[in-house]
Order: structure tokens, then C-alpha cells, then sequence
């Protein structure tokens, strides 16, 4: 991986499968120095900060950054079924409205935003490398995951930021997404490769708080605790996730 080793680098954290993943290949294949940022936003799932945490301390990032963005979960509410405050549930695996091709877990805007705030950070540090763990392939159809969303908006970054404007090699800020094209047990044996525990990760919409260690239980109903456990199934490898009881 040609990388610029040693140089800040701003990583997506939201405590779950991929990002971690992305962490562990930001941080130890890659060589960067970690500034991972995480966001509130009123998510329905809100425990996965506490992994964040636990894989930013873990990955000895140089820091944990967890911006509150409890006004955009407000905005979306009623447009998406992973904000706690929506009327909508989140749907079951396999379950999806047969007038559109995007499931109600889709959070508009969000990971427009996200890379947003990424770029702020990664200028004011000169971080010229951003990581997230978006996947085109093993994913639930969401706009926001697809490569061709990822080019356009490294191509807005290098329009928008003044290190792009100023960069001699005409490359600005780069927008890494090493996942895009993996399957699920793909990423797995990528991460556990990289020292990864999948035990401090979730991927649950719709966990139940699991008491005083700060960990959860999968519902083992939605789709992405699916996709989640066939993967785990695909790379032959045990399943560390705690279920909920009969999931």
C-alpha cells in the first residue's frame, strides 16, 4: 500500500464491523497516525460509541474526537427507522418496502456530513489521507456507499479545501474506502489479520444495553446483524456476537 507512514490521517469510527476494520488498516497496515472522529446523532444504536471508544484506546489513536449531531437525528426523524426518536422500526432482514429499492435504516445525508467534518479535521491538521468503511457489495443499498459517491466527493474535497487548491501534485486530500469491494468474511479475515476483536465491535440497528461492561446485545433480527453472522459463517470463523436470547 503506497502510504504516506508516519502522517495524521482522520479515520470514520462508528465502533462497528467495517470502520474498526478500517481502523486496524489505517493504524497498523498503512502506518498513519489516527485521528479517529465519531459521531452522536441521536442514533438508535448510540451504545456503538462505547466500542469506538474501546477501539480508539485499543489502536493507541492520537485522538478520539465524538461530535455531537443530535440536531441532524431531529431533521431526519421521520425519514428513517435508526434515529431513536423515529416512528419507524427498524425492519427485519429481508423485510423492505416493495416501493423502494432503499431500506428505511438509509439516514439521508449522513455520510455526506460525516466526510464533511472529516475534511475540516483532516485541513486544520494537514492530514492529506481520510478513511471510512463503506462497502458497495455486503450493504443494504444505501446511495451514500457507493464508489462513485466516494470519487465525487474526494474530487469536491480537492475543489473545496485550500491544501487542495495549494497541492503541487495536484492531489489534495485523498478518500480511502479499502472495504468498497469486499465481501463481508472478506473484511473479517482482513481484520482479524490485523489483530482485530470483533468481541469490542457491533453492528446491531437495534441493541439491547447488556448491563454494567458497557457492551450490548444483537437483536439477531435486522439486516445487518444478517449480514453480520453470514460473514462470520463465511470466513469459518467463530461469531463473537452476544444475541439477544432465541435470535
Amino acid at each position: 500500500m503506497d502510504m504516506r507512514k508516519g502522517a495524521p490521517a482522520v479515520v470514520l469510527l462508528s465502533g462497528g464491523l467495517d470502520s474498526t476494520t478500517v481502523l486496524a488498516i489505517a493504524a497498523r497496515e498503512a502506518g498513519q497516525r489516527v485521528h479517529a472522529l465519531s459521531f452522536a446523532y441521536g442514533q438508535r444504536h448510540a451504545l456503538e460509541l462505547r466500542y469506538a471508544a474501546r477501539q480508539a484506546a485499543r489502536f493507541e489513536v492520537a485522538a478520539h474526537e465524538v461530535v455531537e449531531l443530535g440536531a441532524l437525528g431531529r431533521l431526519v426523524a421521520g425519514a428513517t427507522s435508526l434515529v431513536a426518536d423515529s416512528p419507524l422500526a427498524v425492519p427485519a432482514a429481508g423485510a423492505r418496502d416493495p416501493d423502494s429499492a432503499i431500506p428505511t435504516t438509509y439516514v439521508p445525508g449522513r455520510n455526506t456530513v460525516f466526510l464533511s467534518y472529516a475534511l475540516a479535521w483532516a485541513e486544520a491538521l494537514g492530514a492529506r489521507d481520510i478513511w471510512v468503511g463503506v462497502n458497495a457489495v455486503d450493504y443494504s443499498g444505501y446511495p451514500d456507499c457507493r464508489p462513485e459517491f466516494i470519487a465525487s466527493f474526494e474530487r469536491t474535497a480537492r475543489l473545496a479545501t485550500r491544501m487542495g487548491v495549494e497541492a503541487e501534485d495536484d492531489a489534495g486530500v485523498a478518500i480511502h474506502a479499502p472495504l468498497i469491494e469486499l465481501r463481508k468474511h472478506e473484511i473479517i479475515a482482513r481484520g482479524l489479520a490485523l489483530g482485530v476483536d470483533y468481541g469490542e465491535t457491533t453492528s446491531c440497528y437495534d441493541p439491547t444495553p447488556a448491563g454494567e461492561d458497557g457492551l450490548a446485545l444483537a437483536c439477531g433480527r435486522c439486516e445487518s446483524c444478517a449480514l453480520r453472522r453470514a460473514g462470520f459463517a463465511d470466513a469459518g470463523v467463530d461469531d463473537p456476537t452476544r444475541y439477544v436470547p432465541g435470535a
